[in-house]
């Protein structure tokens, strides 16, 4: 009896190495990103691949622009090419700022879960900055503040510029700054993450960081960057050609009147069609 109870558990598994697999299972992680020990609730892998996404994001950024160009070129035929590029990249801004982080903001709960474009396009996208599938705090609030202020703003400027308003190149700075702002202070808090805290947010292929992280990010620098110097050498030509202005007026418009004269049209300060009091002759007429 015992030679056949000792056969039967020759052919039972060793209970130990059933727990091992089990733990081993229940720390295999259930989401793609970093890092691995992440609690991601509800995680829905993506239903496109990578190479989909960022085609359809592509193309739809090449639509916004050619849109844009089309209506543009319409409405001002004779526009220079800085400021149609101009207007076109901030349309963009609006479009993306406003409708793409803005629809962060408002799903960023049940983001990990989402299976539309937009939710499958900020799932690749948190392969190289997982804090968009956490709720972090600082994320959430740069994304809602960039699209309540920066998304609506953007369309402001491109229509200034599109009208040649006057405060076009204040607002362009406004926003320009604000820009860079938050997208120094994004690489700022993941960086001192990385370093100080040993903390990483990226998948560890160059891919993700490099492209994703790095460059998508990088024209949020780069363009408002010249943006803001375009619009700072503006501001400072107008104010030193109204200073010129002033300074003329204080040494003429007491004097002799060649300032006002000038704004009139006659060198000597007469209103065309006007007498100055003299005849042709130079003879004083009569009263």
């Amino acid at each position: 009896m015992d030679s056949i109870l000792t056969q039967l558990r020759s052919y039972l598994p060793d209970s130990q190495p059933i727990a091992e697999m089990a733990t081993n299972a229940s720390k295999i992680p259930l989401h793609p990103y970093y890092p691995l020990e992440l609690e991601i609730v509800g995680y829905m892998a993506n239903k496109w691949d990578t190479l989909t996404l960022v085609s359809m994001f592509g193309a739809g950024c090449v639509g916004i622009f050619a849109v844009t160009y089309l209506i543009t070129t319409r409405i001002r035929p004779q526009m220079s090419k800085a400021d149609l590029s101009t207007i076109m990249w901030f349309v963009l801004c609006g479009c993306i700022h406003l409708f793409f982080e803005g629809y962060f903001s408002y799903n960023f709960r049940r983001m990990s879960s989402m299976q539309d474009l937009f939710g499958q396009l900020w799932k690749e996208y948190s392969l190289s900055d997982s804090r968009y599938q956490t709720q972090n705090a600082f994320v959430l609030c740069m994304e809602t503040i960039t699209a309540v202020c920066w998304g609506p703003l953007s369309f402001a400027v491109a229509g200034m510029i599109a009208t040649d308003h006057s405060l076009r190149h204040p607002l362009q700075a406004l926003v320009s700054l604000g820009q860079i702002y938050g997208d120094v202070l994004y690489y700022a808090t993941s960086m001192f993450d990385h370093y100080i805290l040993d903390m990483s947010y990226s998948r560890p292929e160059p891919f993700y960081f490099w492209g994703y992280f790095v460059l998508m990010n990088a024209f949020w620098i780069i363009i408002p960057g010249k943006l803001l110097y375009d619009s700072i050498s503006e501001s400072g030509k107008a104010f030193a050609a109204l200073e010129k202005q002033e300074r003329i007026f204080k040494a003429n418009g007491t004097g002799n009147g060649k300032l006002i004269g000038t704004l009139n049209g006659t060198p000597n300060g007469t209103p065309k069609g006007k007498s100055n009091g003299k005849a042709k002759n130079g003879s004083i007429r009569k009263r």
